[in-house]
């Protein structure tokens, strides 16, 4: 690894500086994507984050943010999008031994592998501690069988996060393993679900007979629950409101999409006023909401900002926006004097649930008629933009068709309260003995 790490006493303006030093060295729109990640990646820039040990420079969350937006405005492409950077690269980190790290979470700040998440099943969904999926010993692996659904971008991943269950005989949460699992192999069938969008994000995934190397053990035997948690602790502060949500780049990671072997200059556009910027998506690999500078212009642009239930809508929109950014500075200032804010990471999330929600039906107030017309190809867009005069509309109507998700995935907002009911408020939890009773032992679904 040849990572510098800046020095801890630099501002994060002596860090961006270094970092447009480094740009203004190092980018060169004309190496292909696999190049130019590799130079990001190594150099600490594509998840600064992260440890120094793992690839990054060990910086804050909301420093991070400011070196992806820097890296968009400088008009150089961005870092690898998708679940192994926000997922599975910090879960290595925390979890991994140092071979783990070089093996893998190179793999993903070099856009070389791009993953998913086989966490959810038909029947473990919110109680995902029940699930079945098992994996069983044979020598130095461990065969697979069982089905996972709502994986986020299964189709392109080449590497998936696998929690099973490797002791049934211990209560649930204590015989559940976290594996690094090859979805190339055969034995995983991958089948998409279409949502309302026209998209299909998600994936049902059907494991038959695969197999996992016990080198792949992501954490120790039987601590899945502990790994897993970490996952959901980073999906949902990397969710959350005030979770910094800096650019990342569209060109897809991995040796699925076809990306890799392309013109690094070629997913960076050209922005209204002339600045270069790089296409992004959001970080699970959806479309982001609609931003509030836009449903502000649409407004102004229609007449509508004229209603003040709409301009009150906007100010709420922009407030909920700003108190996820000083809670994110506020467990910033926390951490760095060594201390934690319980439960921040879950009402970040339940926060964001609120945000996709209001920027949904804001912005369908806003457009008006216009937005119960869809495009579900880009062919088909093309011609309603044409038809309505708005290029902006399918951000809107796309978005609000998307908002149903957020609320769902990386744990439902009924679960977020239940942690911060039980787990920060101490409130008591759900009566059963299902904490201490073999999970071959428990009904059904229990």
């Amino acid at each position: 690894m040849l990572i510098e790490q800046s020095p801890p006493s630099l501002s994060s303006d002596e860090i961006l500086g270094e970092l447009r030093s480094w740009l203004a060295q190092n980018w060169d729109p004309d190496l292909a994507v696999a190049e130019w990640w590799e130079r990001l990646g190594t150099s600490g820039w594509a998840a600064p984050t992260l440890p120094v040990t793992a690839y990054g420079r060990g910086v804050a969350r909301s420093v991070g943010v400011q070196i992806a937006q820097e890296i968009a405005s400088f008009g150089a492409l961005g870092a690898p999008n998708g679940l192994g950077l926000l997922l599975a690269a910090p879960t290595i980190a925390d979890h991994g031994s140092q071979d783990q790290i070089d093996t893998y979470v190179r793999d993903i700040v070099t856009g070389q592998r791009a993953w998913c998440q086989l966490f959810s099943e038909p029947g473990a969904g919110s109680d995902l501690a029940g699930l079945t999926t098992r994996a069983v010993q044979d020598g130095d692996e461990w065969i697979v069988n069982g089905q996972k659904v709502w994986t986020s971008l299964g189709q392109s991943a080449d590497l998936g996060m696998l929690i099973a269950r490797t002791s049934p005989h211990v209560p649930k949460h204590q015989g559940i393993t976290y594996f690094a699992l090859d979805m190339h192999q055969p034995g995983v069938d991958v089948r998409p679900l279409r949502e309302l969008t026209g998209h299909a994000l998600f994936n049902e995934v059907f494991l038959s007979d695969a197999r996992a190397a016990s080198s792949a053990v992501i954490g120790g035997l039987n601590n899945g629950w502990a790994v897993a948690n970490t996952t959901l602790g980073h999906e949902r502060a990397g969710l959350g409101a005030g979770g910094g949500s800096g650019s990342v780049a569209i060109a897809t990671p991995g040796t699925v999409a076809g990306n890799l072997s392309r013109r690094a200059g070629d997913f960076v556009k050209q922005s209204r006023n002339g600045t270069k910027t790089t296409t992004t998506s959001d970080r699970h690999g959806g479309p982001r909401p609609a931003p509030p500078d836009l449903l502000v212009d649409l407004a102004r642009g229609n007449g509508s900002n004229a209603d003040p239930t709409i301009r009150q809508d906007l100010v709420r929109l922009h407030i909920l926006g700003e108190l996820g950014r000083f809670n994110a500075e506020r467990v910033k200032a926390v951490r760095a004097a060594g201390g934690d804010v319980p439960g921040m990471a879950n009402m970040a999330k339940l926060s964001m649930s609120t945000i996709v929600r209001l920027q949904r039906d804001l912005g369908l107030r806003i457009v008006g008629a216009q937005g119960m017309l869809h495009a579900y190809d880009p062919t088909d867009q093309k011609t309603l933009d044409q038809a309505t005069g708005n290029p902006f509309l399918a951000a809107v109507t796309l978005s609000a068709l998307y908002a149903q998700a957020p609320p769902i995935y990386g744990g439902t907002d009924q679960i977020q309260r239940n942690i911060l009911g039980e787990r920060i408020l101490g409130l008591p939890k759900e009566p059963g003995n299902e904490k201490d009773l073999p999970f071959d032992e428990l009904p059904k679904n229990g």
